[in-house]
């Protein structure tokens, strides 16, 4: 299945009902809500609902409400005028502006200050909005679409996310399941990114070996469709070979993977799978944890969490 211009691996039933109720839900206006864990693929999903509605020629904005520091995201939804603050002197259209009759994609929306909570649930009810130290009041078209890997039913109950906001937002959620749990996607999807990374890197007839295919079908993913599409690119760009066998895979991935195939010590729950790879990584990167992220297919801030969580040094 595809959307009109972007692919869509749908092997697994998982996906194919994700597919069908990106379909249901593209021309509709109504705010979305996308779940998921991280690297599941939820800002893709995104894209193709994007593509799939009557918004596909109109602006694609994407904002990465974790990484902005908390003073600026305000800034950045709804624009500033000129003397709004130290630094602003100039006019600035935020994103709801710039996105015109579009999208808008707020990743990790979990992450918005309580202030920037409180303004976001009066556009969503309002579908109006002033910039910063401005007095015009402008009106939204785009379609707001939210992203997040986090609980929210648990951020509710914990305070640290308005419960109001949680309602206005879901009304049409779909749930991103992870690759585990669409594991007839892990092949096609790696076909689909080897022919890319080729590409990408000057190569030409790239392939897995039977082996290889074996031993990604049986690896967990924790980190998802972003830690399959690294691990691939990580052995291409370090393997000048037209077979890539499991030998030419991260060990972490070899280890798990064999682990789970042959059952030989009984089954093992996916935290104990995820801290296994999580501190194999660390120590193949000799604690860097900007580069064990970008390997892992998470953020660095998840990483340093799941670090915490397993009591890793």
């Amino acid at each position: 299945m595809t959307a009109e211009r972007l692919p869509w691996i749908s092997a697994d039933p998982a996906s194919q009902n994700v597919f069908e109720l990106a379909q249901k839900v593209a021309a509709a206006p109504t705010t979305l809500l996308i779940t998921g864990e991280s690297g599941s693929g939820k800002d893709y999903l995104a894209r193709v609902i994007h593509e799939l509605g009557p918004r596909r020629d109109a602006p694609f904005l994407k904002i990465d409400c974790a990484s902005l520091p908390a003073q600026l995201v305000e800034s950045e939804l709804f624009g500033h005028e000129r003397g709004a603050f130290t630094g602003a002197v100039e006019r600035k259209l935020g994103r709801f502006e710039l996105g015109g009759n579009g999208t808008i994609v707020l990743d990790e929306v979990a992450a918005l200050s309580a202030a920037a909570q409180s303004k976001l649930l009066r556009v969503l009810q309002e579908r109006s909005f002033e910039r910063l130290g401005g007095t015009e009041t402008l009106y939204i078209e785009a379609r707001l679409v939210a992203l997040t890997n986090v609980d929210l039913p648990a951020a509710v109950t914990a305070g640290r996310f308005r419960e109001d906001l949680f309602f206005r937002m879901n009304v049409l959620t779909i749930r991103m399941p992870p690759l585990r749990e669409r594991r007839a996607d892990i092949l096609p999807l790696a076909d689909r990114f080897l022919a890319a990374l080729s590409l990408a890197h000057a190569r030409t007839g790239v392939q897995l070996s039977e082996a290889s295919r074996r031993m990604l079908a049986a690896y967990n993913w924790p980190g998802n469709v972003r830690e399959l599409r690294n691990a691939l690119e990580r052995a291409v760009v370090f393997n000048r070979v037209e077979v890539l066998e499991p030998e030419h895979f991260a060990e972490n991935i070899r280890a798990a993977a064999a682990g789970s195939s042959g059952m030989i010590a009984g089954l093992r729950s996916l935290e104990d799978v995820e801290k296994e790879v999580i501190a194999a990584t660390l120590e193949a990167t000799r604690y860097k944890i900007t580069q064990a992220a970008t390997i892992l297919g998470i953020s660095r801030k998840t990483l340093l969490e799941k670090r915490k969580k397993y009591g890793l040094k």
